[in-house]
């Protein structure tokens, strides 16, 4: 099969690797010509693990190619993904001007039937703005007898572990309107169904609601335990204790029940933003979605305010060092993430700030330049500090040598806000700890 992919982000990459990892012969397309020529030549503009290995081996085989414009491939593909960004408006609604500049393109060109799938977050409704796009392209052309079909493939990955995700997926979510549209996904998800997984035929609008439905039940369950969480330091409880026993009911679950400083990335806020913002144009308050948001924005200031409760005056002249940046362990992706508004805070308020995070130092340095110190290692970051805050668990922080870290410091106190440190490795070396929900952890 031959197929396009607009936008070479990262949904657009991974799903063209992954489909060119099973034999499908892919063209990632994008305007950005710079970007283009840094992709043949094997240069990856994000951090995905693996991902490198995975665009190179296919393009050396020659199923995976770059190019610049859809028009110069749109005669020889059966399938266009649409996976431009869809960014947040000041309103919070999709900003869907991308997807419907691709939609224009492909209207203004496609001479054959042609599938055109959307797998970029788009809000309720935008597979209507889509086929409109086309048919008003081809009317300007007199060929309104061009057959087309628009579809809706939303993507479900996990940044860090996204090659994972598609390659063997929980389920793979499609809304399309005839069989011969149909047959054609059936036939590009085959190689696949080897894995045993499940693609879920629905109406457009159904899968275009399950990718946000989905992505706030997360946050929700997110912002719950936070909330649970700051219960539990007034009431004396530990929230991860709570977390274990609530998680051990199988109507429950687990997953998503981490109390900590908050979510961020390219999804959670964003959708959360986005359904909120369809709620209030289809007049259904989500009341429950803008209560997650709120519950999150604000415990993004609670490892701030930890700090500034242990100075007698609070941070100002404080040397503090912050142990990650990325708003997960597995990705440079700063978007959103709780360290932006605890060094806002910090540096507000007068204390200096050292970093270090083993991939996001290249991201932080081009959202807020020299604002920071940048630490060259996670021991460098703690030399002198009067405090340490933990704000991504990164594998190489969940076992630090202590003794190091106490003979460095100035300070004693350490901010875990992951929930990841244990009272009972850091008080032999004098450190004092606290976490997020777990009151017993200050004890000295």
């Amino acid at each position: 099969m031959n197929v396009a992919i607009v936008g070479t982000g990262y949904v657009g990459l991974v799903s063209g690797a992954c489909f060119s990892e099973v034999g499908v012969n892919v063209t990632c397309v994008d305007i950005d010509r710079n970007k283009i020529e840094r992709l043949r030549q094997g240069e990856i503009p994000i951090y995905e693990p693996g991902l490198s290995e995975l665009v190179s081996r296919n393009v050396a085989a020659g199923r995976l190619h770059f190019a610049t414009s859809l028009q110069e491939v749109l005669d020889n593909v059966e399938i266009v993904f649409c996976a431009v960004g869809t960014p947040p408006g000041e309103d919070g609604s999709a900003d869907l001007s991308h997807v419907l500049a691709v939609a224009s393109e492909f209207g203004s060109n496609i001479k054959k039937y042609t599938l055109f799938v959307t797998k970029s977050t788009v809000p309720v409704g935008t597979h209507k703005l889509v086929r409109a796009t086309v048919e008003a392209e081809l009317k300007k052309r007199g060929e309104e007898n061009i057959p087309f079909e628009v579809a809706s493939n939303p993507e479900f990955l996990k940044e860090g572990a996204a090659i994972k995700d598609f390659m063997s997926p929980d389920r793979v979510v499609i809304g399309i309107e005839s069989e011969r549209g149909r047959k054609l996904m059936e036939k590009l998800y085959r190689p696949f169904l080897l894995n045993n997984f499940r693609v879920m035929f629905m109406d457009l609008p159904s899968a275009e609601m399950t990718k946000y439905a989905a992505n706030a039940m997360l946050a929700t369950r997110i912002s719950f335990m936070n909330e649970i969480a700051n219960l539990c330091e007034k009431v004396g409880a530990d929230v991860n204790s709570v977390r274990t026993a609530m998680g051990a009911d199988v109507r429950i679950g687990g997953k998503f029940l981490y109390a900590g400083c908050g979510y961020g990335g390219s999804c959670f806020p964003k959708d959360v933003r986005a359904l909120i913002r369809t709620g209030q144009e289809y007049g259904c308050a989500m009341q429950v979605i803008s209560a997650v948001e709120e519950v999150n924005e604000k415990q993004k200031t609670v490892v701030y305010e930890k700090l500034a409760a242990l100075f007698e005056g609070g941070v100002k002249g404080r040397r503090i060092a912050l142990w990650g940046l990325a708003f997960k362990p597995e990705t440079d992706d700063m978007r959103c993430a709780p360290a932006l508004e605890v060094i806002r805070l910090l540096l507000e308020n007068g204390a200096e700030v050292v970093v270090y995070d083993p991939v996001a130092m290249d991201e932080c340095r081009h959202r807020i330049g020299n604002a920071v110190t940048y630490a060259s290692d996670m021991y460098d970051a703690v030399v002198d500090a009067d405090a340490l805050a933990l704000l991504t668990e990164w594998k190489e922080f969940r076992l630090p040598s202590w003794a190091v870290v106490a003979k460095t410091m100035k300070g004693v106190n350490i901010v875990d806000g992951r929930n990841i440190y244990q009272k009972s490795d850091l008080q032999p070396h004098g450190l004092c700890l606290y976490g997020i929900g777990r009151p017993n952890q200050t004890e000295k």
